[in-house]
C-alpha cells in the first residue's frame, strides 16, 4: 500500500498512473459497447472475431516501431503524444457506419494504445530510476482502476442512449484530468539502450511460464470483450446489468493488485499462482450456472484470481535460473499480451461455430491447465 499512497500524494506520480487509468477506461467504453456494435452493423461473432483481430494487429504492428519513436520524442513526450491520438481514436469504433471502417478504426485504436501502453511503462520505469522509489505494481492497479470506473459509468447506459456521446464525455473528462499533469512528466528522457537478441536456448525453462501467460491474459481478454454479451445472451440479463461483469471482474482485480503482494510474501509464488488458478476455476464454474447474479459473482472470483497470477508471473520469470531477468520478463510479456490480444478473437470464432458459453467452458479448461502446471513448477522449484 506504500506506493499507493505515493501515488496519491504525488503528482509526478499520478500523472503516469493516471495514464495506465486513461488507456483502461477508453478501451473498457469501448467494450462494454461491444453488443451494440454488433448489432448495430448486423455481424454475426465470427465477423466481430475479425474486428477484434484489427485491433490486435494494430497492437502488434506498432511494437517494433514504438521504441523508436520512443526514443527520439523521449518517453515523456511519447506518453503525453500517446494520451493525445488514443484519446482521439477511441472515438472512431463506435461511429464507425459500417463494417470495413469498424476494422480500420480498431487497427487504429489498437496502435495507439500500443504505442501508449508501451510508453507509460518505459515512463514509470525511468521514474523508479531517478527517485529510487517502486510504483509500477500500483500503476497497473490503476491500470485496473480504469475498468472501475468503466464499470460504474456503465449504469448510465440507458440514460445516455447513446455510444458515441458516451465515449465522447468520457474521453473529454479523461483528457482533461491528463492535462492537468503532463507537465510532471512530459520532460522526462530515456536513453536508449542496446538489447540482447533472444536465444532459443532462453524458451525451454520459461515454456511453462509463457503458456500460463497466454492463458491468464487470454482471459483476461476474454472477460474485457465477452462479459457484456455473455450476461445479454446467455444469461439473459437486463440492459442496466449488462456491464457488470466487466465491474465486478475489475473491482476485485483492482483490489487483488493492490493487496497481492503481501499474500505473495507469505506463501510463494507458485503457490499464489495455484491459489489464483483455484479462484478463477470457482468463478468460471458460477459464470457458466446461466444466472445472471451468479455469473456477476463468478467473473468478480475471476478477476480476483487472475489479478494475483499475472503479477508474480513476471516475478517468477525475472528468477529463472540460467535466464537474464530481462529476457524472462520480456518473454513474459510476450506471451502474455499475445494471449490478451489473441484469445478473444479465438474465442469469437469458437463462439459462432459453436455457442458463447463453449467458449467460457474452453477458457475454463485452460485455466485447469494452469493449475496443473503450478505442480510442475512447484516441484522443479522443490528440486
Amino acid at each position: 500500500m506504500k506506493s499507493l499512497q505515493l501515488i496519491l500524494s504525488n503528482p509526478r506520480y499520478f500523472g503516469p498512473a493516471w495514464v495506465f487509468t486513461s488507456l483502461n477506461i477508453w478501451f473498457g467504453t469501448w467494450a462494454i459497447y461491444i453488443p451494440t456494435v454488433k448489432e448495430k452493423l448486423d455481424i454475426d461473432k465470427a465477423d466481430l472475431g475479425i474486428a477484434l483481430f484489427c485491433l490486435s494487429l494494430g497492437v502488434f504492428t506498432i511494437f517494433p516501431l514504438a521504441s523508436k519513436i520512443i526514443n527520439s520524442m523521449g518517453v515523456g513526450k511519447a506518453t503525453w503524444m500517446g494520451v493525445i491520438v488514443a484519446s482521439i481514436s477511441a472515438l472512431f469504433p463506435l461511429i464507425a457506419p459500417n463494417y470495413y471502417l469498424l476494422m480500420g478504426s480498431l487497427f487504429l485504436f489498437g496502435a495507439t494504445n500500443g504505442l501508449t501502453d508501451i510508453a507509460m511503462n518505459t515512463l514509470v520505469t525511468e521514474i523508479e530510476k531517478e527517485d529510487g522509489q517502486n510504483f509500477m505494481s500500483a500503476a497497473h492497479g490503476f491500470f485496473s482502476l480504469g475498468g472501475v470506473l468503466v464499470g460504474l459509468s456503465s449504469f448510465l447506459i440507458p440514460v445516455i442512449g447513446n455510444p458515441a456521446l458516451h465515449m465522447g464525455i468520457t474521453v473529454v473528462i479523461t483528457f482533461l484530468i491528463n492535462l492537468l499533469f503532463f507537465k510532471r512528466y512530459v520532460h522526462i528522457t530515456a536513453p536508449p539502450e542496446a538489447k540482447e537478441p533472444f536465444s532459443l536456448k532462453l524458451f525451454k525453462p520459461l515454456f511453462l511460464l509463457g503458456i500460463i501467460g497466454f492463458v491468464a491474459f487470454a482471459s483476461e481478454g476474454a472477460i474485457v470483450d465477452w462479459s457484456g454479451l455473455y450476461l445479454k445472451e446467455i444469461t439473459m440479463a437486463p440492459e442496466a446489468l449488462i456491464g457488470s461483469g466487466f465491474l465486478a471482474f475489475s473491482v476485485s482485480m483492482t483490489l487483488g493488485r493492490f493487496l497481492g503482494d503481501g499474500i505473495s510474501a507469505k506463501i510463494g509464488s507458485v503457490k499464489i499462482v495455484a491459489l489464483g488458478a483455484l479462484i478463477a476455476i470457482l468463478g468460471y464454474t458460477l459464470v457458466l450456472s446461466e444466472g445472471t447474479l451468479l455469473a456477476i459473482i463468478g467473473f468478480a472470483l475471476n478477476g480476483l484470481g487472475f489479478s494475483v497470477i499475472v503479477p508474480e508471473l513476471f516475478r517468477i520469470g525475472g528468477n529463472v535460473k540460467g535466464v537474464d531477468s530481462a529476457q524472462g520478463i520480456s518473454f513474459i510479456a510476450g506471451t502474455g499480451y499475445s494471449g490478451f490480444l489473441l484469445g478473444p478473437v479465438i474465442l469469437g470464432f469458437i463462439a459462432e461455430s459453436s455457442s458463447l458459453k463453449h467458449s467460457f467452458f474452453t477458457l475454463l479448461g485452460c485455466i485447469l491447465l494452469v493449475l496443473g502446471a503450478t505442480f510442475i513448477l512447484q516441484r522443479k522449484k522443490s528440486a
